[in-house]
Formats: structure tokens, sequence, C-alpha cells
């Protein structure tokens, strides 16, 4: 009885606390966003800045998501697949982005390809400028986003072993034949989940961005720089029609998010 009370008040605190932190804000998003009528709202999210947001981060999505995903499973198969010298140290690595603050991580950025930088008189000599350029956020999004697809699939090509792609190999199958007709259907899903979290941690990365952009309007703004933008410009309807595009597309990532976790444990238990 005391147990099935206790798990009771559990549950309530669990959807109070779900209901008042995530819930409610979206309510407020959607509700300010639509405050001032659908025309308003169409006319800010189609205004030319951010328009030019929106198109921005998709960009950046775009580029860093793939690239992300043939690191996470080079690094995945090293790691689990071969041995070698500094097998722990790469392992440990792929974990830096993560302990790093993404500010930090802007900021080592600019020592090193500023103009003042390590490496800025070379990029001067050949004139390249890669700060406060879209390049720039680029690199820094890689750099934040570049764990996660590793660390979805490094786990599960442990526990499933190297068996089977020793049996296909045994049989004659090139290292090709092995990866597609064997190891991608074993990983498809956590490779799918792994890219689900790294496009959303692309979409939604303020810090990083925000210290190498250079946070020129029109031209280096993503949708979250571009929300405090029209924030400090008074512009509320504005900010929260920017906002709202990434509160949907939060909630769009996490019904992916689910979908691929699901097929991933079904998956793995098959």
């Amino acid at each position: 009885m005391h147990s099935r009370r206790g798990a009771q008040a559990l549950v309530i605190i669990a959807v109070v606390l779900t209901a008042l932190l995530i819930v409610t804000p979206l309510i407020v998003i959607f509700a300010e966003a639509f405050a001032k009528g659908w025309a308003v709202y169409v006319a800010n999210i189609t205004a030319p800045d951010t328009r030019h947001a929106i198109l921005l981060t998709v960009l950046v999505a775009i580029v860093v998501v793939p690239v992300n995903m043939a690191f996470g499973l080079a690094v995945a198969w090293a790691i689990t697949r071969f041995r070698f010298p500094g097998k722990k140290l790469l392992l440990t690595l792929v974990e830096v982005p993560f302990s790093v603050s993404p500010i930090v991580a802007g900021v080592t950025y600019i020592m090193l390809y500023g103009g003042q930088g390590l490496l800025g008189p070379l990029l001067n000599a050949w004139d390249l400028q890669i700060m406060f350029s879209v390049p720039a956020i680029i690199l820094v999004t890689l750099f934040i986003t570049s764990p996660f697809v590793a660390r979805e699939l490094i786990p599960l090509m442990q526990a499933q072993g190297s068996e089977q792609e020793e049996a296909a190999a045994t049989l004659g199958a090139s290292g090709w034949q092995i990866f597609r007709r064997v190891t991608l259907p074993n990983i498809q899903w956590a490779l799918l989940y792994g890219a689900v979290l790294c496009s959303a941690r692309a979409i939604g990365e303020f810090g990083g961005v925000s210290v190498v952009s250079g946070n020129v309007r029109g031209e280096t703004n993503t949708l979250p720089l571009q929300v405090e933008l029209l924030y400090h410009d008074y512009n509320t309807a504005g900010a929260f029609a920017a906002a709202s595009t990434l509160a949907l597309i939060a909630v769009v990532t996490l019904a992916l998010k689910a979908f691929f976790e699901s097929r991933a444990g079904h998956r793995a238990t098959v």
C-alpha cells in the first residue's frame, strides 16, 4: 500500500514538473507568437533578417550533421573493431566537447583562426577570413556536436561484437559488403538517433556561435541569435515568432528521438 502511494506521488510530481517546466513555456511561446494574429506572425517569420537566420540555421545543420555522422561512424568503428596505441586517448578526446563550455570553444577558435590568432597571419596572407563568417559558425558547431553520433554508436557496437562481420569476411565478403549488409543494418537506428540529437544541438546552439559569428544582422545571425536580437530590439512579437520556430523544431526532434530510440531498443532485443 505504501509503495503504491509512493509511486502515485512520484507520478504526480513528475506530471506537475513536466507541466511547469516544459508544457507551460511552450504554451507561452506559441500564445505570444500568435497574440497579434496570424498576419503579424507570418510577417515576422518572413521578415528578411529572420528568414535569412532560418535559412542559415538549416544550412549549418545540413553541413554539420552528415560530417558528424561520418566522423562518429569512423570513430565508433575504430574504437570497437581495432586495437591500437592511443585508443583510450581517442575515446577521451571524443568526450572533450561535452566538458568544454561552448563559449570557451568559440574563444578558442578566435585564438586559432582570428586575425591575431595562431593561424591568423597565414590566413591573412591567403586573404582568407574564417572568423565572423559562415565557415566559423560551421566549424564551432561541428566541434560542439561532434560527440553525439559516436556516443550512440560505440556502446551499441561494443555490445553487438564483431562475430557477424568476421563470419561475413570468412565467407569472402569485401569490406564494403560487410559494412553495407551486416554493420549498417545493425546500427542504422542508433545512427539516425545520434543524427537527430546532433541536428537538434546544431540548430539550437547559441554560446559558441555568438562568439564566432560577429552577430552581423542578416548575414551571420542564426535563428537563436536572431531571437535574442529581436528581443533586445523590443520586438516581442518577432522574437516569439522566431522562438516558436525553434520550439516547433524541438517538438519534432523529440518525436523523432523517441521513435528512433524505440527502434534502436527493439533492434537490440531482437
